[in-house]
């Protein structure tokens, strides 16, 4: 029984004449960047997450650096993440002429410990980075308390986290912007590379309006220097058609983990189920690799998110990034199991059983 990991051409399968009237209707209009299309979705997503304020742009990375970029923080100004996050976010920060400062995440939830941001904070920290990881929320009510007492900046990355609430309020409806990626395997995904940013703040707004159109408002007429990061008008009509089924989506996904949760053995440290979306379903076991290995023989398809901790990395040797001793070890020990809309309740009770005889 060969089990993938992911399908990208089966997962869209249903979707397929819907996606297909949208190109067409795309095709026909004759008109290609920043038309209706984007403007229904900005308008659509906004009212999704609960904020004012859309703002479409090509790709989760620029949605970050974007984001930094309006915020006007100081050049050098330090930026607390956590230090187990995707790389895209300590890239972000980088690119924005900020400095990125890695913060231990919590070893429960991967996520942003707060016991440790004051340990990390300096005269010279203007903002967090709060990153939904793997679809658990961060604890937002605390992070913005902390925020406004030392009057800090905080955007939110909702990547992995399309939907996810916190007390009734949407993520990504929390920081002074939020970035989010649609990435094909993303729970809301395109059909190629798409992003946004979300917020309640109509200057930053209509600030990121001109600065993913090259600093431009008006044709030809730029009050900053801008980039090149539209939203494309295909991939907006696309995710307006997969957009009604998010919640179905997030839904189904959670049925799925909640087998996961039920039958995979004890000695796997499973995701904490609370406020969780699971875009993906990670476990952790120090005998990882083996496992993996195992798994692969049996025809089940895995991922790693992430085998390398982005102080490892050869592109941030230089950047002076602290330890990450927590980050090192998620790196060697968790493991991403199959959860997606294609996949079954027999996909995951297989997968199950082979780990338990494993």
């Amino acid at each position: 029984m060969k089990i993938p990991y992911e399908h990208l051409g089966q997962l869209n399968a249903p979707f397929q004449e819907d996606l297909k009237t949208a190109f067409a209707e795309v095709l026909n209009s004759g008109w290609y960047i920043l038309g209706t299309k984007v403007k229904q979705f900005e308008q659509e997503f906004a009212f999704y997450v609960g904020v004012p304020h859309c703002v479409g742009v090509a790709n989760g990375l620029d949605a970050l650096i974007l984001s930094f970029k309006a915020l006007g923080l100081p050049s050098g100004s330090e930026v607390l993440v956590a230090s187990n996050s995707y790389i895209a976010c300590i890239i972000s920060i980088i690119h924005a002429g900020l400095k990125p400062v890695l913060v231990p995440p919590n070893p429960e939830t991967y996520n942003l410990d707060m016991e440790s941001l004051a340990d990390y904070i300096t005269p010279q920290t203007r903002a967090i980075l709060a990153v939904h990881l793997y679809g658990l929320p961060c604890p937002m009510p605390e992070i913005m308390a902390f925020a406004a007492q030392h009057d800090l900046k905080v955007v939110e990355d909702v990547a992995q986290a399309h939907g996810a609430m916190v007390g009734g309020k949407a993520v990504g409806a929390w920081g002074d912007l939020a970035a989010f990626s649609f990435y094909p395997t993303k729970n809301l995904g395109a059909l190629g590379d798409a992003g946004c940013i979300t917020t309640s703040d109509p200057n930053l707004a209509i600030q990121l309006s001109a600065l993913r159109n090259y600093g431009s408002h008006q044709k030809y007429h730029n009050r900053y220097i801008g980039y090149n990061s539209r939203l494309d008008e295909l991939q907006a009509a696309l995710l307006l058609v997969k957009l009604p089924k998010l919640n179905k989506i997030i839904q189904y996904k959670g049925q799925l983990a909640a087998l996961y949760d039920r039958l995979l053995p004890d000695w796997i440290k499973k995701p904490l189920s609370k406020e969780n979306v699971y875009h993906i379903y990670p476990i952790q076991t120090s005998d990882r690799d083996a496992l993996r290995a195992y798994l692969q023989e049996q025809g089940v398809g895995t991922e790693i998110h992430y085998p390398v901790a982005p102080c490892d990395q050869e592109a941030l040797a230089a950047e002076g990034l602290s330890p990450c001793l927590v980050a090192q070890q998620l790196s060697r020990e968790l493991l991403s199991l199959p959860i997606s809309i294609v996949h079954t309740e027999a996909d995951i009770i297989h997968v199950c059983d082979l780990i338990g005889k494993f």
